[in-house]
């Protein structure tokens, strides 16, 4: 929306009306060719979330190099009302991010963490 900003607005190609609890496919009309080593983040707005608790289903989407069409977007109503989304109205943000190249090697055994967390996972840090 902005110079500098660090994501691309995504805006509906089409009406659509999403009930309560319910989702929608909703897409863009904006095609992709993202390079290699390089992956999209689809992203909520936080304004559709906060004033209609409408927000992206599977956040972040991710969209691979390999990829070539349309983008996308599937939303879901967590509100109490319906939400009509019109066109051209911006629905998410695409975030373009390098992408690390990571090898996985298979091991016996974990390296010890740097610190004593160890497998303390959800509410570890208090």
């Amino acid at each position: 929306m902005r110079a500098g900003d660090a994501a691309i607005d995504l805006a509906a190609r089409d009406r659509a009306v999403i009930e309560p609890g319910a989702r929608a496919r909703v897409g863009t009309g904006f095609a992709v060719a993202i390079p290699d080593g390089w992956c999209g983040l689809v992203l909520p707005r936080s304004g559709l979330a906060l004033d209609h608790g409408l927000t992206v289903l599977n956040s972040p989407g991710l969209i691979d190099a390999g990829y070539r069409g349309e983008l996308q977007v599937v939303l879901v109503n967590l509100g109490d009302e319906a939400v009509a989304i019109e066109r051209g109205r911006r629905i998410a943000q695409l975030l373009v991010i390098p992408v690390p190249d990571v090898a996985v090697d298979e091991v016996d055994e974990l390296p010890p963490a740097v610190d004593d967390r160890g497998e303390r996972g959800f509410g570890s840090s208090g």
